[in-house]
């Protein structure tokens, strides 16, 4: 249900001219007239969601008002039925901002206070000696275990479970760290909130914020999800299969609760954006709490408040969220200093939205991704290669292939550079810089990442890059791990076969082929992760492990 977030903006001015008379958006460094906004979008989102193929709903407003509203590609491929602006669709951890206004609400009302400890409310919750706030819960700090990325909960994602039973399926686990001295995603907590908000109203998490927040704002497309209700204008939700979109798999939506479950759309989402920031649900000194970066006990900040992430776009500060729940995936972000908000929601998770929507708010803050290349010869490209290292002790390889220059961290995956200026690249399919730096004697000594506007710095090592080494494996060995592997819920590892190669696609991500260091074991050269697969007595595969970053995760084989 994570997901990383989304933005867009720009200010507007109304010029008369007697040649012209055009509604224009000026931001700090061009104006575009609508019309070329528009158009602008049009091309991005047609690009990205074909006609025939899972679509989009996206909205982007400025000052209140509504600039673009559009749909492309489909809402459901069996029937045929093209997307249209007004369709709902499930918006994953969006959802989270609404248990943290609830929350808020009820601060307010003097039922709770954020310092309290979640024992007041749940007596019987084991903490492990430690004390664990309600403020531990909403900004990710609490330590404990989330449930969903427990190994056996994949096994309980089509069960109808009461919000007792998911909790007991995490709350022995062993705590990942002290509260407040880390921060880590974490869905547990917000749907301990859920339970809190029960515990404390006598209301069901639905009920609350079909009462509090659906009905009195006119959220008429939005609803708490559900299967077996007819939901008018519900886009169906897909996920990349072997041959193409397929339906999404099946997940009871008492799993997701208070930390996903919310169904709406692009314009019921805006109704939100407006209320909770005309300080009609909260007020004013409330609600910047939830928009104040959370401190960790040494001071570290997270990038979280209470249920949206805090970032920049370009310079600019934004107020952001995403979601990635079976079927699919979505974005919103707010630029407070433009005045602009985005929503772009995805119905497949084959097509992650969050790029797109990151470009559509650079458009209109008038600050763009320019991705404009110089040509670099393999010579001068070499310079640049070699293992780098923060003070952290994380290293990222920067290699050359051909005149390609990619980068991977250790991890986190591999992304193309793309050479913008002298000693400075672009990172590919991000807002992210890596600018080099050079000694007296010319050479490349280090590199300054600038991952919108979160700065580090990677000095040069003198480690040798290892070459690893690959075998060729039968194709009838290869056939066998042909298939779908469930990570998490709505995460799904594809493997096909093209002859003797074997290539897997993640969620929402391209696909990469993966190379043998034994008939059992491969590796990915643009992402620092290893697979097996492992076989039953029987010789079937129906599980696969995943090393990445230090952590293994079995994934359950479903298809």
């Amino acid at each position: 249900m994570k997901t990383t977030s989304i933005a867009m903006c720009m200010g507007r001015l109304i010029l008369m001219l007697v040649m012209m008379s055009l509604l224009t958006f000026n931001a700090s460094s061009q104006t575009l007239s609508l019309k070329q906004l528009s158009a602008g979008y049009d091309k991005m989102l047609s690009e990205q969601f074909k006609s025939g193929e899972p679509g989009c709903a996206a909205l982007v407003a400025e000052k209140g008002q509504i600039i673009y509203n559009k749909a492309f590609g489909m809402a459901n491929l069996e029937l045929n039925i093209p997307m249209q602006p007004d369709m709902v669709f499930r918006i994953g951890s969006i959802t989270k901002q609404f248990t943290a206004v609830a929350i808020l609400q009820l601060m307010e009302q003097g039922k709770l206070s954020l310092q309290d400890d979640i024992t007041k409310f749940i007596p019987d919750y084991p903490t492990q000696a430690y004390t664990i706030t309600i403020e531990h819960l909403l900004t990710h700090t609490s330590g404990i275990k989330s449930y969903t990325s427990i190994t056996d909960y994949f096994n309980n994602v089509r069960k109808d479970m009461k919000p007792e039973e998911v909790i007991d399926l995490f709350k022995n686990q062993p705590m990942e760290f002290a509260p407040g001295t880390k921060w880590n995603y974490n869905n547990s907590g917000f749907f301990l909130l859920g339970y809190i908000i029960e515990k404390i109203t006598g209301k069901t998490y639905a009920e609350y914020i079909q009462e509090n927040f659906f009905t009195p704002l006119g959220m008429t497309g939005s609803c708490y999800g559900s299967d077996t209700k007819i939901i008018k204008n519900r886009a169906s939700g897909y996920q990349q299969g072997n041959d193409g979109p397929e339906n999404s798999d099946y997940c009871s939506m008492t799993q997701p609760y208070s930390a996903g479950s919310i169904m709406s759309t692009v314009g019921d989402l805006f109704k939100w954006h407006q209320a909770v920031h005309s300080y009609k649900l909260v007020k004013k000194e409330t609600i910047d709490k939830a928009f104040t970066e959370y401190k960790l006990a040494n001071g570290d900040g997270t990038g979280y408040g209470y249920g949206w992430f805090l970032s920049q776009l370009q310079g600019s500060p934004t107020i952001e969220h995403g979601g990635g729940i079976f079927g699919y995936l979505t974005s919103s972000i707010y630029l407070p200093e433009e005045d602009v908000f985005v929503a772009l929601f995805s119905n497949s998770t084959g097509k992650a939205p969050e790029f797109t929507a990151l470009k559509m708010a650079a458009m209109a803050i008038g600050k763009p991704l320019k991705t404009t290349e110089i040509k670099l010869d393999e010579a001068t490209l070499d310079q640049y290669v070699g293992i780098y290292a923060n003070e952290k002790g994380k290293e990222v390889t920067i290699t050359r292939e051909g005149t390609q220059l990619s980068a991977n961290l250790s991890g986190a995956g591999t992304r193309k550079l793309i050479p913008s200026e002298k000693d400075r690249f672009l990172v590919e399919d991000a807002f992210m810089y890596a600018t080099f730096s050079r000694d007296g004697n010319g050479k490349i000594v280090s590199f300054v990442s600038d991952d919108r506007g979160k700065l580090d710095t990677w000095n040069l090592t003198e480690k040798k890059i290892e070459e690893k080494k690959t075998i060729t494996v039968d194709e009838v060995i290869l056939e066998k791990y042909v298939g779908q592997y469930e990570l998490q819920p709505g995460f799904i590892i594809t493997f096909t076969r093209e002859g003797n190669r074997l290539y897997t696609q993640a969620t929402g991500q391209p696909k990469f082929e993966v190379f043998a260091e034994s008939e059992t074991k491969f590796f990915l050269k643009v992402v620092d992760a290893q697979v097996e697969f492992v076989p039953d007595a029987d010789g079937k595969v129906n599980k696969m492990i995943l090393n990445q970053g230090g952590q293994t995760v079995e994934a359950k084989r479903i298809k």
